[in-house]
């Protein structure tokens, strides 16, 4: 049955301007796909279920709020499971944008998955979101008609763990803001000063939990600092959940004094951050996409990072990839970044190249097609 121009319902109860640092990544997220929709296929009518629309959406693009308190997780649960069905009653497509949609489907759904770390890392969550996402996800990935996956690994995660066919779930990678490009250097000169940040240091830039792999993040810069004592580390980003594991590392590290804790970085101060730093580390042990590596690249600053998980597929040939738990290697490639002004200069080069490959206009049009292929 063809359908001109479907009528999409938008299920997006984590659009909120209170975005905590779980929900962060899959806000920007959600909110960028949205805002790139309307160009990327004209002939969609959509409709946005959400508590809190973000400003200066498309006029093509119609906005019903819902009057309950969705910021909470529990009312939000019930409001996708009672209200979210009756609300897309009237659409040819559902789109559940986090995770879960509802039991009852009233007409074909599409569900986006970001990365399964509570299924594959569950020791890292509190039991009620733990227990929620694995349960909700399991069941909702078997009975939509199609998933949107964030990475190839994460594509592959839901086939390997829930049984779902490959030709069920398409891949709409993230794209990066325009915002974040390379500063020039009075402007991240004047930068340093305010913010009391020394002239070259390594920048983590994401939440401080566990599966970042911080611990080992530190250890590994305590030994490199034996051969170049003036190094600095920042730590950048919202106190997560498990976080005292890193606090007792940086306090037993030996290097307190070497490491920034330099709290919540504000969106529009997120450049200037990427661009002052020598090189971007990012050690994590799992990540559905990994974002802040990708916007480093894109400011024009080397990255170092893990090989776990979707990270290869962000970073490809332009960083240097070691496995999670190396530290002699992370001890290794750290020393050789920040001595080697000609590695750094072809890092740079190659990651502003590789983070072009990413763009909110391609997630968009991935997202669009998948709409058209759920109606098939």
């Amino acid at each position: 049955m063809a359908h001109p121009s479907p009528r999409i319902a938008i299920s997006a109860q984590l659009l909120h301007g209170g975005a905590g640092y779980r929900s962060a990544g899959i806000h920007t997220y959600i909110e960028q796909v949205v805002r790139h929709l309307p160009e990327a296929d004209p002939d969609l009518r959509l409709t946005l279920l959400t508590s809190h629309p973000p400003a200066g959406l498309p006029s093509s693009i119609a906005v019903r709020a819902s009057r309950w308190p969705t910021q909470r997780p529990a009312i939000r649960i019930l409001w996708e499971q009672l209200v979210l069905p009756r609300a897309a009653r009237q659409a040819d497509v559902l789109h559940a944008t986090a995770f879960a949609a509802p039991i009852v489907q009233p007409c074909p759904t599409v569900l986006t998955v970001y990365d399964l770390s509570f299924a594959l890392y569950p020791q890292y969550f509190r039991g009620f979101n733990q227990t929620y996402l694995r349960l909700g996800t399991r069941y909702s990935a078997r009975r939509v008609r199609r998933i949107i996956a964030i990475s190839d690994n994460t594509r592959r995660d839901v086939n390997r763990l829930y049984g779902v066919p490959l030709d069920r779930i398409d891949v709409a990678y993230p794209g990066v803001d325009p915002s974040l490009r390379p500063c020039d250097q009075a402007t991240l000169d004047r930068f340093r000063r305010e913010k009391h940040l020394p002239n070259k240091f390594f920048l983590f830039l994401g939440t401080l939990e566990p599966r970042k792999n911080l611990v080992m993040l530190i250890q590994a810069f305590a030994r490199m600092t034996h051969d170049c004592p003036e190094a600095k580390l920042v730590l950048a980003g919202g106190v997560g959940w498990l976080a005292d594991d890193v606090f007792a590392a940086i306090k037993s590290s030996g290097v307190k004094d070497s490491l920034i804790l330099a709290g919540y970085v504000a969106a529009e101060e997120k450049a200037l951050w990427l661009s002052s730093a020598v090189a971007f580390v990012y050690p994590s042990i799992y990540e559905g996409f990994g974002l802040p590596p990708l916007e480093a690249m894109a400011c024009g600053t080397p990255v170092i990072v893990s090989n776990a998980a979707s990270l290869p597929e962000v970073v490809g040939e332009a960083g240097l990839s070691i496995g999670p738990q190396d530290v002699t290697e992370w001890v290794e490639a750290m020393k050789r970044v920040w001595v080697d002004l000609d590695l750094r200069s072809d890092l740079r080069a190659r990651g502003i190249k590789q983070s072009s490959r990413f763009t909110w206009q391609a997630a968009a049009r991935e997202t669009a097609a998948t709409y058209h292929r759920a109606l098939e």
